[in-house]
């Protein structure tokens, strides 16, 4: 994990409910971190106003921030009454992501807390723009939390590519993995790793797509020499990682979004830590198939890690 010690939490202003602060409470005293409570807020009457001139625009926006310092405070009296650190933050700015990481750029926090949207009729997860654009950009670890009870002591499960099938460099499957194990043992949780690999694209280019050509193919043969190339591949991965419990290693073949919230949903997970990468010349992440299909069906919380050394994308 990253040796700052601060943990930023993205405070919706309009909503009623925050669980992103109950989970970042637990993980700040798990992890003896600081709580930086941060609000970013815009309101288009008072970016121009034909009532006010500049001084009068400004003192309205500083009174709206104000107001929302207070309403920090009051969120964050039960945890300091639990003796946690607690800082607070209200800034001016749109869209919301670029607020928030103007702020992770300036405090360089541990880790990103903001809620996500579960719906239970759909079994969906409601991703706004603003949290796909933190996938996207943010460069810290940055936690999507739905509003479910964490597990005690809770499951966490690692995603890994060692392969590098989706353009992955190995340094991200490093960072997954040193990121989970960390906080598995600051939780006193269960780690659980999992690589997932489709043989379809394979044994589809194997048998040129026609049914012809496919009856030719040595399909058990090339299927068993997947499985072990893949599993090697994983093996030699968590090798380096000799806290993590061999029995918790998953070897799953299938497509690999299916796999991962089977995975989650068979092992009460409460998170699953997963890795974005940047895709060449794009000047965005590429999240992938995998990450965007996953996303929708996780019945847990979410951690997103970046590879060492992102950058902010400039622009969007």
């Amino acid at each position: 994990m990253p040796r700052d010690r601060t943990i930023l939490v993205v405070v919706d202003p309009t909503a009623d409910e925050q669980p992103a602060l109950g989970r970042a409470a637990s993980l700040a005293e798990a992890l003896d971190a600081t709580l930086e409570l941060f609000i970013c807020d815009y309101d288009q009457h008072l970016a121009a106003h034909p009532l006010f001139d500049s001084a009068g625009l400004e003192k309205a926006r500083r009174s709206l921030l104000d107001g929302h310092v207070e309403r920090l405070r009051e969120l964050a009296r039960p945890m300091t009454d639990r003796g946690l650190r607690v800082e607070l933050d209200a800034r001016w700015g749109r869209p919301l992501h670029r607020g928030v990481l103007r702020k992770v750029v300036d405090s360089a926090p541990l880790l990103v807390v903001k809620d996500t949207h579960y719906h239970d009729a759909l079994k969906r997860t409601l991703l706004s723009n603003t949290d796909w654009n933190l996938i996207r950009a943010c460069p810290a670890p940055l936690l999507l939390v739905k509003p479910r009870p964490m597990g005690s002591p809770p499951t966490l499960l690692a995603a890994v590519d060692p392969m590098h099938e989706h353009d992955k460099p190995s340094a991200l499957d490093r960072s997954i993995l040193s990121f989970a194990s960390d906080l598995a043992a600051k939780l006193h949780g269960r780690l659980h790793v999992l690589h997932a690999y489709d043989t379809a694209p394979v044994l589809a280019a194997a048998s040129a797509t026609t049914p012809v050509a496919m009856a030719s193919v040595p399909v058990a043969d090339i299927a068993s020499s997947l499985e072990s190339e893949h599993r090697a591949a994983l093996e030699a991965l968590v090798a380096d990682y000799p806290g993590i419990d061999a029995a918790g290693v998953h070897l799953e073949e299938g497509a690999p979004s299916r796999c991962i919230a089977h995975k989650a949903a068979e092992h009460a997970v409460d998170f699953v830590v997963m890795g974005a990468v940047s895709r060449s010349g794009l000047q965005r992440i590429f999240v992938g198939s995998t990450a965007e299909q996953t996303l929708d069906r996780l019945p847990c919380d979410l951690i997103v890690v970046k590879s060492p050394g992102f950058q902010v994308p400039e622009a969007d």
